[in-house]
């Protein structure tokens, strides 16, 4: 990654607050598993890893405060643009790119605290791991696709994406000229002549920006 690259007592939120409808674009949902979590095989407890929380739409950016004023690290997905509303009006938002989703770096006995929040509503969890059970442990996103995504959001005007279904990655790229240089990702041929760049998230689907082809090269297996 390039250097300009990423990085008790609960208070609850009232049926109100949390119903409040804020002013944000509408954003791509990410159509996941979510589930009840058993925790994870052979997790010490210790160790944080970025779970993936779901929250209700629209309150992606309130639980991230939430969580931040109880010192735990989050991160949403946002996209700083600017909207244009319906008076004519003109703001600059930051834009929820995966809806519902708040990815909390945490440890396995710290997310089995959150999970008791009242504005959590649960962990994605994933199917892929047979535990022999009808649970499943919670879904884990590894650091580096945390960061790539960080950088990805920040680098570019270009709206930013997101495919929320499992894909086959064709070429693996890396960018070697412009905004998003240093970043790795699969990059796939539209049927409009475009070329799309999509950094894979684990289990979720992947975050996607147009690009243009000569501004990567293949990375040899």
């Amino acid at each position: 990654m390039p250097d300009s690259g990423p990085s008790g007592i609960a208070k609850a939120i009232s049926d109100k607050q949390m119903a409040k409808t804020s002013e944000q674009p509408t954003s791509t949902s990410a159509t996941a598993v979510a589930d009840g979590a058993v925790g994870m095989p052979g997790s010490d407890g210790i160790e944080r890893r970025w779970y993936v929380a779901i929250v209700n739409p629209r309150h992606e950016k309130k639980v991230a405060e939430r969580l931040s004023e109880q010192g735990y690290e989050s991160f949403v997905a946002t996209q700083r643009e600017r909207h244009l509303w319906a008076n004519g009006r003109k703001k600059m938002v930051d834009r929820v790119v995966i809806s519902s989703i708040v990815f909390i770096r945490v440890s396995e006995a710290e997310r089995r605290r959150v999970v008791t929040l009242p504005y959590i509503l649960r962990f994605m969890v994933n199917r892929a791991v047979d535990t022999g059970g009808l649970n499943r442990p919670p879904a884990v996103i590894p650091d580096v696709q945390i960061d790539r995504l960080r950088f990805m959001l920040g680098q570019t005007d270009t709206p930013v994406g997101f495919v929320p279904t499992a894909y086959r990655i064709k070429d693996n790229v890396r960018v070697i000229r412009g905004q998003f240089k240093g970043l790795e990702g699969a990059v796939m041929a539209n049927n409009d002549g475009t070329t799309t760049l999509t950094v894979g998230l684990d289990l979720l689907g992947g975050a996607t920006v147009k690009i243009d082809p000569h501004d990567v090269e293949k990375i040899e297996n």
